[in-house]
């Protein structure tokens, strides 16, 4: 266990290099992950069953406690990013699938690697890990209504079937690792240290198996859906942010606001890509997931060493939370 301890360790900590190394190796030698294709849901659901084993009602106090920045966050982060997504794939003229692609990133809820980057960054843990679990929960019915208005004009979108996508991959496995957690307290504590492990695995095996399926369309595609890629998650970074300062947040929001707007759950991006678009489509959540983890990383490190002077806005009796997950946008 130990050992497993260890390589979920290291596996979090380097996740943005293991993320690039597998795209890489992928990308060179597409053949032996052509198969893996099919796991892309099964795989999703695992990374969401490991969020569901670290999630307590606790976790939701803060939307009760402070409505307001939670309210705030979640949005900003579902009108800035899908509508930043929409003007980017008309400004960068992107092809029919990879416009449609853009702004299915967009509509996506935050992912649980962008609670570690505001733990690192020194934001409000509290306010992130609530932003991601309600974001996580309104998803089955925003994103699939947010894609019928924004990308319907490029690829046809059903509603329903992508809410009952949504439903399978994220709602039930987390209500599972949710009830497994109660039911058997003792064993997910003794075993919650190697999850990491698990969703770093899951992620690298689907942009591996994505990475594969678009190795012909990263060559003549890769660098204007990266170009894309780049400018959405640096509007919502910005944008999150200036948000939050309109609105009189103190930095602890803004820092935390920031980073779960501009960080997406690339995973869920590429499943429902896959699913109910095309493989090409997938693309833009690839990126997705290697960028995010290697923006997040910088402007944490850069916020972590500059001190906050104002008191932090949260009650004394502020909740604890448990960051396991390093995963995103995938």
């Amino acid at each position: 266990m130990k050992i497993l301890e260890t390589l979920s360790t290291i596996a979090g900590k380097y996740f943005a290099f293991w993320v690039i190394a597998i795209a890489v190796i992928a990308f060179m030698i597409p053949t032996p992950f052509l198969g893996l294709g099919g796991y892309i849901t099964i795989l999703l659901g695992v990374v969401m069953f490991g969020m569901g084993l670290t999630l307590k009602p606790v976790d939701f106090k803060i939307v009760l406690t402070k409505p307001l920045p939670v309210i705030v966050g979640v949005g900003a982060q579902f009108i800035i990013m899908p509508l930043v997504a929409f003007a980017l794939a008309h400004l960068l003229k992107l092809p029919p699938e990879l416009a449609a692609g853009l702004v299915l990133l967009g509509c996506v809820p935050g992912g649980t690697a962008s609670n570690v980057m505001v733990y690192l960054a020194k934001g409000n843990l509290a306010l992130s890990v609530a932003m991601t679990s309600l974001s996580t929960l309104l998803a089955p019915v925003v994103t699939p209504l947010l894609l019928l208005l924004l990308a319907g004009q490029w690829l046809p979108v059903d509603p329903v079937s992508m809410f009952k996508s949504i439903v399978q991959v994220i709602i039930i496995p987390i209500i599972l690792g949710f009830a497994v957690q109660k039911l058997f307290p003792k064993a997910v504590e003794k075993s919650i240290s190697i999850v990491p492990l698990i969703s770093v695995a899951a992620i690298l095996i689907i942009v591996s198996a994505v990475t594969a399926a678009n190795a012909d369309n990263v060559a003549s595609s890769g660098l204007v859906v990266f170009i894309a890629v780049f400018l959405h998650n640096g509007f919502g970074l910005l944008l999150g942010y200036l948000t939050a300062v309109m609105l009189g947040l103190n930095e602890n929001d803004r820092r935390a606001i920031s980073i779960e707007v501009g960080m997406q759950n690339s995973g869920l991006g590429v499943a429902l890509a896959t699913a109910h678009f095309s493989p090409l489509a997938a693309l833009p959540s690839v990126w997705g997931a290697i960028w995010h983890n290697i923006s997040g990383p910088i402007l944490a490190t850069i916020w972590s060493k500059k001190p906050i002077v104002e008191e932090k806005d949260e009650p004394d009796d502020a909740p604890e939370v448990t960051v396991l997950t390093p995963s995103e946008k995938l």
